[in-house]
């Protein structure tokens, strides 16, 4: 009978092997891409479109990112588009007053000027922000500086938009007879093509801002304490810890003694 049990022990032990094998052949072992995405992940990538704050900031990867090409061309056209209006803008026929080369009209030559000097103000300030933005611990503050993004670079395309229309429509009426040799020409030129190039870039920084905004909607990977920019709290040991209790546990896989097997007894000596 005892024969017989450590068979049956011997076989279920090697079923068991045999099992073990197998599971660990066919289950997928992790690959180095995997192990990547789920780092990626944990560093918080999603993030609106930045990882983890405090990371080392790289100025060629920076650089070389779509959103900061399109916010340099951007800060170049409306330095053209106002600068052109700036110095040639304006001319004097006759008098000695000058006058806007847009038919006259003194609101367009003031309209793409303010228009231009702000937008370059602006792209100035969004390129700091975008140096600055993966420093930015707080999920909260990434999201106010992104919807300020969003905001801001769909306002301004809207506005060059309607720059581009007020200062071509306004060319289209002057007449030769209003600027003498041609005089001032090239300017009112520059700032109706610059104007409208700038309606595309401006357009595109708002489609980069919404794709980072969408990146940044997943909150599943990151805790109440990241929301509010504050480190997660470590609870701090008790002095109160339960001990182990000494009663002892009979061990599993247990066979039970036969009722029929010899005892023995200590020799007394």
């Amino acid at each position: 009978m005892i024969q017989i049990q450590k068979g049956v022990r011997t076989i279920n032990f090697w079923s068991y092997s045999v099992a073990y094998s197998v599971v660990c052949v066919c289950l997928p072992r992790p690959t180095a891409q995997s192990l990547n995405n789920s780092r990626r992940k944990m560093d918080g990538v999603g993030a609106f479109g930045a990882g983890r704050a405090g990371a080392a900031f790289d100025p060629i990867a920076f650089i070389q990112q779509p959103q900061t090409i399109l916010r340099i061309l951007s800060w170049i056209f409306s330095m053209v588009v106002f600068g052109s209006i700036i110095n040639e803008g304006y001319v004097n026929h006759g008098s000695e007053r000058l006058y806007c080369v847009f038919n006259k009209n003194n609101n367009a030559c003031n309209y793409g000027t303010t228009i231009g000097l702000i937008a370059f103000l602006a792209c100035i300030f969004f390129i700091i922000l975008d140096m600055k933005f993966q420093q930015i611990s707080s999920i909260k503050d990434r999201k106010k500086a992104v919807m300020l993004d969003i905001g801001f670079s769909g306002f301004w395309a809207f506005l060059w938009f309607v720059c581009f229309c007020f200062l071509a429509n306004q060319w289209q009426r002057t007449t030769p007879d209003e600027l003498p040799l041609n005089q001032g020409a090239d300017a009112a030129r520059a700032a109706i093509t610059f104007s409208f190039f700038s309606i595309f870039t401006w357009a595109g920084l708002t489609v980069r801002a919404v794709q980072k905004y969408m990146l940044g909607t997943d909150m599943s990977l990151f805790t109440t304490e990241h929301m509010d920019g504050k480190p997660p709290v470590q609870p701090s040991p008790t002095g109160t810890s339960t001990e182990p209790n000494d009663t002892y546990q009979s061990p599993h896989f247990t066979e039970n003694l036969d009722s029929n097997a010899p005892t023995y007894q200590v020799p007394i000596y």
